[in-house]
């Protein structure tokens, strides 16, 4: 099994209801393949380098998770299918990646911008 991280876009104009319902299937999908999720963040609604179906906003999500690499492929034709994907890119981390990657999640370097603003 091998680790991944996957960003994609929704359309700004869908509810909060229907953007939980979007990642949670394919948080659902991933899980029904046998992927274990290690990290679900939603970065909520970003302003976008250029227009992407001429709309200059996006909600933004990350999941990360430990899979076969044939389930890449199966995740990126849901992408595709579903009309509230704007953008989507999958990678495979590396062992710094992941090593950096639990760091985050763990909060090491949040602490250290804290000790700095209260120095």
């Amino acid at each position: 099994m091998n680790n991944y991280e996957t960003v994609f876009i929704l359309n700004p104009v869908l509810s909060d209801e229907q953007m939980k319902d979007a990642v949670g299937s394919f948080e659902a999908l991933l899980k029904n393949h046998g992927a274990e999720i290690l990290n679900v963040e939603k970065w909520g609604l970003k302003k976008l380098a250029y227009p992407i179906q001429h709309k200059s906003t996006g909600f933004y999500n990350l999941i990360e998770f430990n899979a076969d690499s044939s389930l890449v492929h199966t995740l990126e034709v849901e992408y595709k299918r579903d009309e509230r994907v704007m953008r989507f890119l999958t990678i495979a981390l590396d062992k710094h990646a992941v090593e950096y990657n639990a760091r985050r999640r763990k909060g090491e370097f949040n602490k250290a911008k804290k000790e700095e603003v209260a120095a």
